[in-house]
């Protein structure tokens, strides 16, 4: 009889990939999905420790897990309750003390091992902790990654961090920068596109830190996956400004297949704070390499991160954050209030922030993203460009895609061309997506991708 498995996955891609590997090394145990707890024979909580009240957010729901547990007992089925990624790393011996109902909790770079995990918590009952650092990639043990159905992809190729910024918890909870060779990515690339994806997105933790064997930087990755046939898309993410190369700003010149949208976290535009986050760039810095990118991709859209209320930040280096968001001029960002992480260098600083003065500048903050991103849209009406359908859309008659800049694309038309690259234009821009007309409606689709 199959198993049934429920895993809810918080926070990045990076843990949407990992999730779909922990289902995948489960699958000979007999696990398939099931979207309901109190149905689920095991159930995994795959979580993310970058957002404020991760924790919180956890606990709260292991105390609901734990009901549902106690019924299926009681009903004479057990569930194996499990705790993975980013929370549980940092977090092991808190859960295991005010959760111990909780049958596993494991480490990102151990999904490999789930399935002797799983074995011994149903034989022996009790607590399996498996938080280590392997001196070996998880890569390097887990099966064959099965190829998704999907026009659209996830490929983890790098993982880890070797930066330390003061704020952040990755280089605790995913360890040492560690790069996947290039033959095993580019063989799950083909798996991808065999199975119909047409965009493949490159993760990483650090990903342009990239330096696999057999192509060197994630410039060189680039270019052997761009020789893949019909992968028409690719997009990497998350960046940090002190890798991004020579080779990688060219291969955004030259490499059509990749595509004009880049995420490039700041965090700030005060140099004073940037030293204090360890960051190991200046606003000019970054501003000058802004200007290489756009000078190679003169199309280039950006996109950032932004953290207010680091500690010691003070009113001129939030005026100095708008000042660079005003002079980039962003098509996207993710913003937050900064808020303290057990075990790194700010949480112990002084001259922590006031709550109500963090509040007041991310609301400002905010209110300029947004204005940015609104203008970025509506700046793409009456533009013509080519869209990557991924499906139906939400209303009959619809299609949706996405546009070269990721952002999400409707428009009249017929069904079944998930994976076409049509050429559409733009009439009109809401703040989030893009509503389109193909580019010649007398021009039959088929003879449009054709072309």
């Amino acid at each position: 009889m199959t198993k049934r498995l429920l895993i809810r996955t918080w926070g990045c891609q990076m843990n949407v990939y990992d999730s779909e590997r922990m289902a995948e090394v489960l699958a000979p145990l007999g696990f398939g999905p099931t979207e309901t707890p109190e149905d689920a024979d095991m159930v995994i909580l795959n979580t993310c420790h970058i957002r404020e009240k991760a924790a919180e957010k956890l606990f709260s729901e292991l105390g609901r897990l734990r009901l549902v547990k106690e019924a299926r007992r009681q009903g004479g089925q057990e569930m194996v309750l499990a705790v993975a990624g980013c929370v549980a790393q940092a977090e092991g011996a808190e859960i295991a003390a005010r959760a111990p109902y909780v049958d596993i909790v494991m480490g990102p770079q151990t999904i490999h091992r789930l399935p002797e995990m799983v074995a011994r918590a149903s034989r022996a009952g009790g607590l399996v902790l498996d938080t280590d650092f392997p001196e070996e990639s998880k890569f390097d043990h887990l099966p064959e990654a099965r190829a998704q159905q999907g026009v659209t992809a996830f490929l983890t190729v790098q993982e880890g961090c070797d930066k330390f910024c003061s704020f952040c918890v990755v280089p605790y909870t995913r360890g040492a920068e560690t790069s996947r060779p290039a033959a095993a990515v580019l063989a799950e690339a083909r798996r991808l596109v065999e199975a119909g994806a047409r965009e493949i997105t490159l993760l990483g933790q650090n990903v342009n830190a990239y330096h696999g064997e057999g192509v060197g930087g994630l410039a060189g990755l680039v270019r052997a996956l761009a020789e893949i046939p019909d992968l028409a898309r690719i997009r990497y993410t998350t960046s940090h400004p002190r890798d991004m190369g020579d080779d990688l700003i060219a291969a955004h010149r030259d490499i059509p297949q990749l595509m004009p949208m880049l995420h490039l976290p700041v965090q700030s535009g005060s140099d004073r704070v940037l030293a204090a986050m360890n960051r190991g760039h200046t606003a000019a810095d970054y501003l000058r390499l802004v200007d290489r990118l756009r000078a190679a991709r003169p199309d280039l859209a950006l996109t950032s991160d932004f953290i207010v209320g680091h500690p010691g930040e003070t009113d001129a280096d939030h005026a100095a954050t708008m000042a660079l968001v005003r002079e980039v001029g962003f098509a996207g960002a993710y913003s937050f209030k900064y808020s303290a992480r057990p075990g790194t260098p700010a949480a112990r600083a002084p001259q922590q922030v006031a709550g109500d003065v963090g509040d007041a500048r991310l609301a400002e903050l905010q209110s300029l993203l947004a204005e940015q991103q609104r203008g970025f849209n509506a700046a793409r009406v009456g533009q013509e460009f080519d869209v990557l359908v991924t499906g139906p859309g939400r209303h009959p008659g619809q299609i949706a895609g996405r546009s070269p800049w990721l952002q999400a694309v409707h428009a009249e038309g017929p069904q079944g061309l998930e994976g076409s690259i049509i050429r559409m234009r733009a009439v009109s821009a809401t703040a989030n997506s893009l509503t389109c007309v193909l580019k010649d409606r007398s021009t039959p689709l088929q003879e449009q991708h054709a072309a």
